[in-house]
């Protein structure tokens, strides 16, 4: 019996009939049924011979070569996402269990985002943007690529380690750099974990660029599992700091202390775990790792795309230095509340928004290797229309149970409810950006996919001109406690204003987006996401207070998420939303196979 799932070749169409819907079924680009493109990637054209009946006599044609399903691809994806935030979120919360949320905690993420940024800096942003389009193009010469993707092995890895030895020489440097001393932070304890956690940069660095080779091929799992052995690591090491004797001294830190020693190393190596874990799966694919020097062409054009992402990812990190400066001159705390909130808010994105994008991203290279600009209109105004759809409504209820979310998950062990509020707080303040934030990412994909890295880099110039003047503002205007609210809005905020100018300036280059499309479900999905708002507080208001704080919020959290998803999406399916119906078949699916 043929999967139902399985990718199928569906002929161009003259027009798709619509019945008893609100919305047209088919995208007005290509006249295809939505589920159609939800479940097909066509290769590249000039490969396929034009499907015609055979002639008397004549042997039939072979069918088309199936290609990946960027359903079936993005839906796996999204269960191992799903996992995968699950498990990150696990070790967070069970962090601030063992440690609590204060000033320990805090020099745990500055220490912890260090190698984040110093990875970014190097080759992350290039290895997650121009990688995959540059390898997907390469697949054309007549070694499939081989000689090109070693290459860009041989530059990764001797780059990335010499990097990495730099960086954990200069630990104390990052650590004046990062944090203010005038607030309440601990620089000592910042600078010892930063001495175990900084290795990191090379792990990361071989799991982006191993992702990048794989992503390129369409394989797509491993890298979506990989994370999942990085977080049980991690827990394993989070479960044994918690049965160890005594505490994390933050007064008189020293790399020697056990409980220093033992969060470092563990964390340190379920990176390791997460990027060694892929090699197998490399090699499967066909790839001969070998050691291959020397510059061709396409090298010379990496570098030339890699130097506008760096400059793209050291303007970020402009952003994120002051960002994190200005947190620790606010109440201890500031930092972890500001990263778990953060953690939260890309939960759903993690989720939806990444695997649509890892998905859909070789087909973006592969429309615009072909200068196919009308098929590269369709998957950005497609991609952005279940973007819409599926993280609007999320974000609606996020900014209801924000609040809830922070008190019912970090009062826990060492928590204080002071601090759970605050980080509840700030998550429902920023929940507004979650769209505006998947689209910034979309289109910095749609112009990496065009070997534009020069436009993201200027765009992101303007987002951080905007952001750092109003960052600098809220230690000013705004009490110690308050800080870390207004870093979140303010961040919030730059994403809404970075997605608009994306959107203008890919408007100017690829001409007519079916923006009145994307507009009009945008525009429906606000009024669905507003009656779960609605039906959402209504929720809220028959919880009794004399519950407790903590059980409150639970049963809040429960009761209110429950309520709104189902309002806003019932409303959303009511109305016949042609984009959810990728989602609602594979579901009717999974029921139906239970």
């Amino acid at each position: 019996m043929r999967d139902p799932e399985a990718t199928r070749f569906i002929p161009r169409t003259a027009g798709v009939p619509m019945p008893a819907s609100r919305w047209p079924t088919a995208d007005p680009d290509v006249m295809r049924p939505y589920d159609a493109l939800a479940t097909q990637v066509m290769p590249r054209i000039k490969d396929l011979a034009p499907a015609r009946p055979a002639e008397p006599g004549e042997a039939e044609q072979p069918a088309p070569a199936k290609a990946p399903s960027v359903a079936k691809a993005s839906g796996r994806m999204a269960i191992a996402s799903l996992i995968s935030r699950i498990t990150g979120f696990l070790w967070k919360l069970l962090l601030a269990v063992v440690i609590g949320t204060g000033v320990v905690n805090d020099s745990f993420n500055v220490a912890n985002t260090m190698p984040n940024i110093i990875f970014e800096l190097l080759l992350g942003g290039v290895l997650t943007s121009v990688v995959v389009p540059l390898l997907v193009r390469s697949q054309d010469d007549p070694d499939k690529g081989q000689a090109y993707a070693q290459r860009l092995l041989t530059v990764g890895v001797t780059v990335l380690l010499g990097g990495t030895i730099i960086a954990v020489a200069a630990a104390p440097a990052f650590t004046s750099l990062y944090i203010d001393s005038s607030g309440q932070a601990s620089p000592g304890l910042t600078t010892a974990l930063a001495y175990l956690l900084l290795p990191e940069i090379f792990f990361y660095g071989v799991f982006a660029l191993v992702s990048a080779m794989l992503n390129a091929k369409h394989v797509f799992g491993p890298t979506a599992w990989a994370p999942v052995i990085n977080n049980m690591v991690v827990i394993f090491t989070i479960l044994v700091l918690w049965v160890m004797p005594g505490s994390i001294d933050a007064e008189h830190p020293s790399i020697t202390d056990p409980k220093v020693l033992t969060l470092g190393i563990g964390v340190t190596a379920g990176i390791a775990a997460q990027a060694l874990i892929l090699i197998p799966p490399l090699l499967r694919s066909g790839f001969r790792p070998r050691w291959r020097w020397g510059l061709d062409k396409r090298m010379k054009e990496f570098g030339g795309l890699a130097l506008w992402v760096v400059g793209y990812v050291a303007v970020s990190q402009v952003g994120l230095t002051i960002t994190t400066r200005v947190l620790t001159k606010g109440t201890a705390g500031g930092v972890t509340a500001y990263n778990y909130a953060w953690l939260l808010f890309q939960l759903p994105y993690g989720v939806l928004g990444v695997s649509l994008l890892t998905a859909i991203m070789p087909r973006l290279s592969r429309a615009a290797a072909d200068g196919d600009t009308k098929k590269l209109i369709g998957d950005l105004s497609y991609a952005s229309r279940i973007s819409t759809v599926t993280l609007m409504p999320i974000s609606a209820v996020m900014t209801i149970v924000g609040s809830s979310i922070g008190v019912a998950m970090f009062t826990l062990g060492k928590g204080s409810l002071e601090n759970a509020e605050r980080l509840g707080q700030a998550l429902a303040i920023s929940a507004f950006a979650l769209l505006p934030y998947a689209l910034v990412m979309l289109q910095m994909r749609v112009f990496y996919a065009m070997k534009d890295a020069r436009t993201p880099t200027l765009i992101m110039i303007v987002m951080t001109v905007v952001k750092v003047p109003l960052l600098f503002l809220c230690p000013v205007v705004l009490n110690g406690d308050s800080v870390v609210l207004g870093v979140m809005m303010v961040n919030a905020l730059t994403y809404v204003i970075g997605a608009m100018l994306g959107q203008v300036w890919l408007w100017f280059t690829l001409g007519n987006l079916r923006s009145k499309r994307v507009i009009g479900v945008i525009l429906f999905t606000v009024v669905a996401s507003l009656l779960g708002i609605g039906a959402a507080w209504l929720a809220g208001q028959v919880v009794p207070g004399s519950l407790g704080p903590t059980l409150s919020a639970w049963v809040k959290l429960i009761l209110q998420s429950l309520v709104g998803t189902v309002v806003s999406f019932g409303v959303l399916i009511a109305l016949k939303v042609e984009e959810l119906k990728p989602a609602t078949s594979r579901l009717q699916r999974l029921i139906k196979r239970g």
